[in-house]
């Protein structure tokens, strides 16, 4: 991978420890172009979903313009809902000589958004996370397609 992408690094995590265990989802772009994806749960006897992929310049790239437009990396966590044991998301980024690192609980809709302490921030990060899920989850669904189409 080129250099230009060696200042990027991007992590999240949601999960919560229940009935059924660790439950969780996860995911990490490494600065070498390495995706990493895991999901846990344990629900009807499931098992973990790892699987691994390397991703090219431009998807880093427009990974990182997602960043720069949800305008995250001028928010800060500090009014946000602490995590819980409902449980807690992390959002973890290094991008552009900036290291930011977010804590939060779950997110159960934009009611919970509206009604925290800092909405306007918490919304930037609820907006950005979903666009970070349907990446991935395109990402993943891509790459390890069975059937071609």
């Amino acid at each position: 991978m080129a250099a230009a992408s060696s200042d990027f690094y991007l992590r999240y995590y949601v999960g919560h420890k229940g009935k059924f265990g660790h439950e969780f989802l996860e995911f990490e772009f490494r600065p070498d172009g390495k995706l990493r994806y895991a999901n846990n749960s344990n629900y009807k006897n499931d098992t973990m979903i790892r699987k691994e992929c390397n991703v090219s310049m431009p998807v880093l790239k427009e990974l990182a313009r997602i960043i720069e437009e949800g305008e995250i990396m001028y928010e800060d966590d500090k009014m946000w809902p602490a995590p819980d044991r409902i449980g807690r998301q992390e959002l973890e980024i290094v991008h552009k000589n900036q290291h930011i690192c977010f804590n939060t609980s779950k997110i159960g809709s934009l009611v919970d958004v509206n009604s925290s302490k800092d909405p306007d921030g918490l919304r930037a990060f609820y907006y950005l996370v979903q666009d970070l899920k349907c990446f991935v989850f395109s990402l993943i669904g891509l790459h390890f397609k069975i059937k071609p189409i």
